[in-house]
């Protein structure tokens, strides 16, 4: 029972949905404290109210309303960048390792691409003999020699 389980947790695709869905929440910490710190300020600065802190005011003195609070924003940029960090090197660093003792490659940097001439796909990978897009037959790439 506890093989299954073990087994389920650490195929790739549960992991890269896991490490997508933590940094979809620390994006949204970020987007939050964009949006309550630096564009609700500048929304509410014609209404009127009251606050301080780091950063602007913009209308009345000691209004937190149309207080530009640029201190909440870049606590939750330095939130963000620490969070992924921990994410990078106590998940995907250890995953990437266990997963090539198995013989399997997750979260490999991308190949070579080429671009298709007949319909400007960027995307292409160097070795395709087709476009994935319009079917139209690539040129071979040369191959460069290694010194």
């Amino acid at each position: 029972m506890l093989k299954g389980f073990k087994n389920f947790i650490m195929r790739g695709d549960v992991v890269v949905v896991a490490v997508g869905l933590i940094v979809a929440l620390a994006f949204s910490t970020l987007i939050k404290a964009f949006t309550d710190s630096v564009i609700n300020p500048i929304i509410a600065r014609a209404q009127g109210g009251r606050s301080v802190g780091l950063g602007w005011q913009l209308g009345q003195a000691g209004n937190k309303a149309t207080y530009l609070d640029i201190g909440s924003f870049i606590s939750a940029v330095i939130y963000f960048v620490i969070f992924m960090a921990v994410v990078y090197f106590l998940i995907v660093v250890p995953y990437k390792r266990y997963s090539a003792r198995h013989g399997a490659v997750v979260f490999e940097e991308p190949g070579p691409v080429k671009t298709c001439p007949a319909c400007l796909s960027e995307d292409l990978p160097a070795a395709a003999a087709k476009c994935r897009y319009c079917g139209t037959e690539q040129p071979p790439t040369p191959k460069t020699p290694h010194p």
